[in-house]
């Protein structure tokens, strides 16, 4: 039986995965109590599949690309920060506004952290200067729609599930979207049925990974119309929260 390159790349990723799951679970740091957390339904689950998945996709990634591998590992650490010392306020506004008083909050430091990561990926990844700035663009943007996507159990890996599989026909794209779809699958099992969820830490990571996939394969034309995608979600996101948020008051 012949294994490919985007086989081997996907057991990789999902075997990962699925060992940090299974090592968490054994031996949680902290103890588990540090793990729980409620969903949107009140019910406790656990916050094992975001580590388990980051690590997952960024060993895969790594072993396709070394640096789409960090920007999926900074991408991690900083939703890693967000999921411990988050605070109540949601949006890029919100979080700009606390920055212009002399407050850093935590997603101040997902806006700045993967944004800085996103363009190190692209500069390693493209040639062109434009090309690096689009790349970049993409790849911080894909990391931020999966967060935003990731309001319900499952919706943030069935997303990259499914915008990750056409890569796996681009030739050049083809081992980092397997990379992006194994972790997405290992995990999707525990996130649906509400045992675990991925956090800021898992959707981040993910979305990372995707995005490194859609930069691998796309040239100049693509790199454009993912970079206008991914900000135009990112400014209908930050409306529809600035306008819940509104409400609430």
């Amino acid at each position: 039986m012949i294994v490919t390159r985007e086989s081997r790349s996907f057991l990789l990723s999902a075997a990962l995965t699925r060992a940090g799951l299974a090592l968490l679970r054994a031996k949680a740091p902290g103890g588990a109590r540090r793990w729980q957390r409620e969903n949107y339904a009140g019910r406790s689950v656990e916050l094992y599949a975001g580590p388990a998945a980051a690590l997952g996709a960024a060993g895969a990634v790594a072993r396709e690309c070394p640096g789409a591998g960090l920007a999926v590992l900074a991408a991690a650490v900083c939703g890693a920060y967000d999921d411990v010392a988050g605070d109540h306020r949601r949006g890029f506004r919100a979080h700009l506004e606390a920055l212009r008083g002399g407050e850093v909050t935590s997603g101040a430091v997902k806006l700045f952290g993967i944004s800085a990561a996103g363009l190190v990926a692209g500069a390693l990844m493209k040639g062109r200067p434009l090309d690096k700035l689009l790349a970049g663009v993409v790849i911080a943007g894909a990391a931020h729609f999966v967060n935003l996507v990731d309001v319900r159990p499952g919706r943030a890996a069935g997303a990259v599930l499914a915008l990750g599989a056409p890569g796996l026909l681009r030739g050049g794209a083809a081992g980092l979207s397997a990379a992006a779809l194994g972790a997405a699958a290992a995990v999707l099992p525990d996130d649906l049925g509400e045992r675990a969820m991925l956090g800021d830490t898992g959707a981040h990571a993910l979305g990372a990974a995707l995005g490194a996939a859609v930069v691998a394969g796309n040239g100049r034309a693509g790199l454009l119309a993912h970079a206008v995608a991914v900000v135009a979600a990112a400014v209908r996101g930050d409306r529809v929260t600035a306008l819940a948020r509104d409400l609430r008051v």
